[in-house]
């Protein structure tokens, strides 16, 4: 593959990543194995992605590497490389960005086998996270707003989730242990959506408590899984900020009731009311809040009802 990136050979650059991409359809490796094994592949990857975007400027054009990509024979070698090119078609700005990220979040449908698939969609989080079109970003314009960006990563992540929880099934029912434990190594893969989301800019107050939250609550509920519904939670807890959890206090702790008996929800609720009475001991204009949102009083309600 580097002999073909350094004679700027455009066919045989696709035949040997597509090769080493090939690698990736393994099933004879532990999820942590094949972390290292992705890290390896993703490398080469942003060599492949300079070099595509190298080929657009000696004139190659953009959509038509954009098909060219899709003809690669196997379908996860075909779909890294898509999004690999999409990244690049993105920068182009040849399309709006929210179609390229609509139909790149799309085709990855195309993987459901969950450790595979997992990757495929950690890959295409990583390399859209700084093209998606928020406000202030280079990416936003007429075409393209931060409810595109929203609905990509919202998206990303149920699919990403779904398949994290379908990994407990893979497999005879004497290793569920042994498999509780891989799944729990990877639940970065999935809780890095929920940070992407919290770094986006236009995610304001209305659109947290409007589109995001009940989003991602809807997801957590769902899912019915108490590994997830646990780190999930907490994800939120911790990435969003605490003023977004004073102002929807009353549909965080709504969700707790609807999750599984078994979820650890006292670790849960002690860590949001750690979080909250640092935010309230931060500044003397936080309290008025507090006592406008009732916090305290929902709060001891919730902890009431657990006992």
């Amino acid at each position: 593959m580097h002999r073909a990136l350094d004679s700027n050979n455009l066919r045989d650059a696709l035949k040997y990543s597509a090769q080493m991409l090939s690698e990736l359809r393994t099933s004879k490796l532990s999820p942590h194995k094949y972390y290292e094994l992705y890290m390896r592949a993703f490398d080469q990857l942003r060599k492949l992605e300079m070099f595509f975007e190298e080929e657009t400027r000696r004139g190659c054009s953009i959509i038509d590497l954009y098909e060219l990509v899709q003809h690669a024979g196997n379908i996860l070698p075909r779909l890294y490389l898509l999004c690999t090119v999409g990244s690049v078609y993105i920068k182009s700005k040849e399309a709006p960005a929210k179609d390229v990220l609509k139909d790149l979040v799309e085709m990855c449908r195309g993987i459901q086998h969950p450790v595979r698939g997992l990757f495929l969609r950690s890959y295409l989080s990583q390399v859209s996270r700084d093209k998606l079109p928020d406000i202030g970003s280079e990416y936003e314009g007429d075409a393209d707003t931060v409810a595109d960006a929203v609905e990509f990563v919202l998206q990303n992540f149920t699919e990403m989730n779904k398949l994290w929880v379908r990994m407990q099934h893979q497999g005879p029912a004497r290793e569920k242990e042994k498999r509780e434990k891989e799944r729990s190594e990877l639940r970065d893969l999935v809780g890095k959506n929920l940070h992407v989301l919290s770094q986006i800019e236009g995610v304001d107050l209305d659109m947290y408590k409007d589109v995001v939250l009940p989003r991602v609550l809807e997801q957590v509920v769902n899912c019915k899984d108490e590994l997830a519904q646990f780190y999930l939670m907490d994800c939120i807890i911790q990435v969003f900020p605490d003023e977004y959890h004073l102002q929807t206090l009353d549909v965080l702790l709504g969700a707790y009731p609807q999750l599984q008996p078994t979820v650890d929800i006292k670790t849960v609720l002690s860590q949001l009311m750690e979080r909250l009475s640092n935010y309230a001991a931060s500044s003397a204009e936080v309290l008025p809040e507090f006592l406008q949102v009732e916090a305290f009083s929902k709060l001891s309600n919730a902890i009431g009802k657990l006992q």
